[in-house]
């Protein structure tokens, strides 16, 4: 059975949670672990355990944001996939939270236009309207991505307030 335990600061990132994290997001599409663990003990970026039958099954790095919560990093251990938890996981968060966003790569690969078709399939629809993920290194560059939304009106104005306050309080800029 499927369970979503949200983990309280003061806290310390499990190793298994840092291990997935570092292995499904590349380097610049992450930041380093130690301003993560500050994020988190601030109270600002929550995570989310996935546990299956008391099995680690992943994590969700969310921000609880004006009137959407911000999905940063969402990732299913490996042999755990397929089982239908990255879909429990999403219906969850909606059932708790009712307006979802979150970041997903262009889809220029397979996996990519796999990640789309996912979270199509659980009524996510892609803002028409470009969008750059701040680079989490200093010195690093911006990441074209999509900015994906259940639950969101799709205008534009939505889109810029959405963007802006992600920039804002996510990534500080």
């Amino acid at each position: 059975m499927l369970s979503i335990r949200n983990l309280l600061p003061p806290l310390i990132i499990p190793g298994h949670v840092a291990d997935l994290y570092e292995q499904a997001f590349p380097a610049e599409e992450r930041r380093n672990l130690t301003a993560q663990q500050v994020l988190l003990n601030s109270g600002a970026l929550r995570l989310g355990l996935l546990e299956n039958s008391e099995q680690f099954a992943g994590f969700v790095f969310y921000w609880q944001l004006t009137d959407f919560v911000f999905i940063e990093h969402f990732a299913v251990s490996p042999e755990q996939r397929g089982a239908g938890i990255g879909s429990a996981v999403m219906q969850a968060l909606e059932a708790d939270h009712r307006k979802l966003v979150l970041e997903v790569e262009l889809p220029h690969t397979i996996e990519a236009q796999r990640r789309i078709r996912f979270y199509e399939g659980l009524g996510f629809k892609a803002y028409a309207f470009n969008y750059l993920q701040p680079p989490y290194q200093a010195g690093g560059a911006p990441l074209p991505m999509l900015l994906m939304q259940k639950g969101m009106p799709p205008e534009e104005h939505t889109f810029t307030k959405i963007s802006n306050e992600i920039y804002l309080e996510v990534y500080g800029c």
